[in-house]
């Protein structure tokens, strides 16, 4: 059996280019509320950039963290090439949101 953490990497496989995810969503996706959990496992992510742990944005659209190398200005960078639009360092999730099924 997965463990939690290896089954937030698989969510993250499930998000396309030019698309986002907020934590909530996420872990909504995975029927839980341990939306602080989602958060500790993407940022636990080996995978990267295969596993697109950088398509994961706050709730409110901030692009939030990114432990891989260059940091958050890397994240920007990736969105950006990927057709993700970002103004003042927020993703419009009405635009970009990823609906899981």
């Amino acid at each position: 059996m997965k463990s939690f953490t290896e089954r937030v990497w698989e969510q993250l496989k499930l998000i396309p280019k030019g698309k986002v995810a907020s934590y909530k969503t996420l872990s909504e996706a995975m029927n839980s509320k341990a939306y602080r959990a989602v958060g500790s496992a993407v940022k636990k992510n080996p995978y990267a950039p295969g596993v697109p742990c950088h398509r994961v944005v706050k709730n409110n659209g901030e692009i939030g963290g990114y432990s891989g190398p260059g940091g958050v200005k890397r994240k920007i960078e990736i969105l950006k090439k990927e057709g993700v639009e970002i103004i003042k360092n927020k993703v419009d999730l009405k635009k970009y949101l990823y609906e899981f099924r």
